[in-house]
Formats: C-alpha cells, sequence, structure tokens
C-alpha cells in the first residue's frame, strides 16, 4: 500500500524496486558462491565489526551462540575467517576476514550493486545532474533526521 503523498509514494515504489533489484542479485551471488544468507550476513558483521565476538555475531543474526559457533566453523573451515583468542579475554573469541572473506564481501556487494551501472547508461547526462542533485537533497535530509535521533 502507497502513501496518499505523491512524493513519499514515488520514494516507496523506488525503494521497493531498489531493494527488489538489488537482493535479486545479492541472493543469485549466495546461491552461486555456495553460501547461506545468513552466511553472507555474518562475513558482513565482521567486516563491518572490528572485535565481533560469537554472542555478538549471534545476537546481531538473531540466532544462538551455539547456531552462530557451528556457521562461524563452516566459515573458518572453508578459510572465509580466523577465529582467535580475544585479546583482553582468551576465553572469548575474536573473528576477522581472511582475504578470501574480503574478497567474498567485496564481490557480494559488486553483486549487489553492479545493476546500478546498466541504470546509469539508461540515463542522459541531464538526467544523472537531476538524479545526482535530487539524491544530495535526499541525503542531506536523512542526515538531519538522524542528527534529531541522536539528540533524543
Amino acid at each position: 500500500m502507497h502513501s496518499a503523498d505523491p512524493f513519499v509514494a514515488a520514494l516507496e515504489t523506488w525503494v521497493e524496486a531498489f531493494m527488489r533489484r538489488s537482493m535479486r542479485h545479492f541472493m543469485r551471488y549466495s546461491r552461486e558462491s555456495g553460501l547461506s544468507m545468513s552466511q553472507v550476513g555474518a562475513l558482513f558483521h565482521i567486516h563491518r565489526e572490528e572485535n565481533c565476538g560469537v554472542s555478538d555475531l549471534g545476537d546481531n543474526l538473531g540466532v544462538s551462540s551455539a547456531a552462530a559457533s557451528q556457521m562461524l566453523e563452516r566459515l573458518v573451515q572453508q578459510g572465509l575467517i580466523l577465529r582467535s583468542e580475544a585479546p583482553n579475554d582468551r576465553r572469548a573469541k575474536q573473528l576477522v576476514l581472511t582475504e578470501k572473506g574480503r574478497q567474498v564481501v567485496q564481490e557480494s556487494i559488486h553483486a549487489r550493486q553492479g545493476w546500478l551501472n546498466d541504470l546509469a547508461a539508461m540515463l542522459s547526462a541531464e538526467e544523472k545532474a537531476q538524479v545526482i542533485a535530487a539524491l544530495g537533497i535526499l541525503l542531506e535530509k536523512i542526515n538531519r533526521l538522524e542528527e534529531t535521533a541522536d539528540s533524543k
């Protein structure tokens, strides 16, 4: 269901189309690479977080520490992550991506966003300038929304 406000309805339509296309390419990459969506999600979380542990990853993915640990073991066996003792707590495990793991993250980002190049090729220079200006306005307003939310 779309908003009665034509501007909001247009944004909703764009977000829906963007997400559908991006996720289709992302899921295809995941399937072709032999990784589950949870495994790819785990790689992204480890990529984003400097000091990522098993329970932190489980919380992020909405699974138990035991389930996260089993998934991580498969990622270790595939050479995508390294699991070592955390320097400040030898009982805790620290997770980092291997070079192969970083490559998978970059490839999945490219797979998810690669279609944007096809879209860009369909636009004239004038249309691109209009979109750039409009996105600049939206990003500025989004940043203001986030600042307002952070101050609450």
